[in-house]
């Protein structure tokens, strides 16, 4: 057993329900490793759970909660039963209880992180990055065929989604706030950004495709932008849904996708890394992407693990274009 410190809540509410706690951690069971954590990545799903918001990708769990979900790490020991890992390996995982100085986790969540890839692009863009390989090359292969749409382009997601859309030689819009967030993502691989806050995306994207619309839209918005994603996604077009920063899209008429034969579909990315053997193929994949030098992968902030309430409060606020993470 060893003592550690962890950002748990015991209720749910706002970010000041963050605490910094000293908590006990057993040695690894037989099929576990024990990572020190190093690069702890802060996502909206964290703000999910923090706010009890189970209809986001975490089901309920027993009060009290650590938060954080990834986290670039070096294994500490190991579990007799685990085979491919060892003490002093570079290591990035998406498993409970990452807002840690040292988290146990499944031998089966951990991917060992190549020499080129620094640990705060773990932490910030191992989630994002394992997002995107299954958006972009197994829910829908994109290819240098496909008009894609962005909402939130200037985003962590957004960013990674544009730039690698364009790797795959696409296409790529993207719908922004701000004059700011739009040079942003000029700057990441997108070939028109929309303003909202300006214009009508649906109409832009409509001009911007002779009518057409696009091929597929992802969509990490929600509420606010969903209904618009349905009027300017091409006919058996498909709008992927794979978040809900303003918001649940909530229920809808179907028949809004009948006239132009809509695929929606809400995904996420546990039901895509489930299996270790696709876990690590897709982790190969992203980080062949960033080997690639075609990716640019920027840090919005560096805070301690103590600062975690703030880390929550700058995402909330929308006002950073980039990842933010956490050093124990």
């Amino acid at each position: 057993m060893i003592k550690a410190h962890a950002i748990r809540i015991d209720q749910h509410g706002g970010a000041d329900r963050l605490q910094l706690k000293e908590i006990n951690i057993e040695s690894p069971a037989s099929q576990e490793v024990l990572v020190r954590n190093t690069s702890i990545g802060v996502n909206y799903a964290d703000i999910y759970e923090r706010e009890g918001d189970h209809g986001g990708p975490h089901s309920a769990r027993k009060m009290p909660i650590t938060l954080g979900r990834t986290a670039a790490g070096i294994v500490q020991s190991t579990g007799a039963a685990v085979a491919g890992l060892k003490p002093g390996d570079r290591v990035g995982y998406i498993a409970p209880d990452s807002y840690a100085t040292h988290t146990l986790v499944s031998a089966s969540r951990v991917v060992k992180i190549p020499d080129h890839v620094a640990d705060d692009v773990v932490g910030g863009y191992l989630l994002r990055g394992l997002t995107a390989e299954y958006l972009l090359c197994r829910l829908y292969p994109v290819s240098e065929r496909s008009t894609v749409l962005v909402h939130a382009a200037a985003g962590g997601m957004g960013l990674l989604l544009g730039q690698w859309s364009a790797r795959l030689g696409a296409r790529v819009i993207g719908t922004v706030g701000s004059q700011a967030k739009a040079e942003m993502a000029l700057q990441h691989g997108y070939d028109a950004v929309i303003n909202y806050s300006t214009e009508n995306f649906v109409t832009r994207v409509l001009e911007l495709t002779d009518g057409r619309g696009a091929d597929v839209i992802y969509d990490g918005v929600g509420k606010a932008t969903f209904r618009g994603s349905l009027d300017c996604v091409k006919p058996r077009g498909m709008v992927i849904s794979y978040g809900t920063a303003s918001g649940n899209v909530g229920e809808f008429d179907l028949q809004l996708l009948h006239s132009k034969s809509i695929i929606v579909t809400r995904p996420t990315l546990r039901s895509w890394i489930s299996d270790p053997d696709e876990l690590a193929q897709a982790a190969r994949a992203f980080f062949d992407v960033l080997a690639s030098g075609t990716v640019k992968t920027p840090i919005g902030a560096r805070l301690p693990l103590a600062e975690a309430a703030t880390a929550h409060r700058q995402l909330e606020s929308r006002q950073l274009s980039a990842p933010v993470v956490l050093v124990p």
